[in-house]
């Protein structure tokens, strides 16, 4: 159930970005849908790693959803004191890199097919933002922009809703 209501406000915030990375929100608003996912994902982190009864899979979960928790907060911040996110991008690196493993062991039995595939398509965006804040590949803006909007949809929107309502299961 957490799974799906953190999915849920990853899919918003993801199409949100890729909204403003579109032009089409100003920076000094999209740092508030950051710092509420952000709070929300690490929340939920928390909830995973501390709550009754911990286990592996649990703190597993919380280190999962941490990854995302410290992005969102980290861009809200950013967008609030206007900084050039050049460490953002580093961060962004570490994700693409831990997720590939995550993908990987995910596709090959510890998890759903869906879940897997997910992390790696947000591999392949976290890479993508290093490329863009980490090395000031500006040309990759637009596209970026696309990528976000749609990876939001397709791996985080519908399926948060999905796990919500019980029409997809882990």
């Amino acid at each position: 159930m957490y799974l799906g209501l953190g999915l849920l406000y990853v899919g918003a915030v993801l199409v949100l970005n890729g909204i403003w990375l579109l032009g089409h929100i100003q920076d000094r608003e999209i740092w508030v849908m950051n710092i509420f996912t952000g709070g929300l994902v690490l929340a939920v982190a928390f909830y995973s790693a501390f709550g009754p009864e911990p286990d592996r899979f649990s703190v597993l979960a919380a280190a999962q959803f941490l990854l995302f928790a410290f992005t969102y907060l980290w861009v809200g911040i950013n967008r609030f004191l206007d900084v050039d996110s050049r460490g953002l991008g580093w961060y962004c690196l570490f994700v693409a890199l831990t997720a590939v493993p995550i993908a990987f062991t995910t596709l090959t039995g510890e998890g759903p097919v869906w879940l897997g595939l997910n992390w790696a398509a947000w591999a392949v965006l976290w890479f993508v933002y290093w490329l863009l804040l980490a090395l000031g590949m500006t040309r990759l803006l637009r596209f970026s922009g696309v990528l976000t909007v749609i990876i939001g949809i397709i791996t985080a929107w519908i399926p948060g809703y999905l796990l919500l309502t019980g029409a997809l299961t882990l």
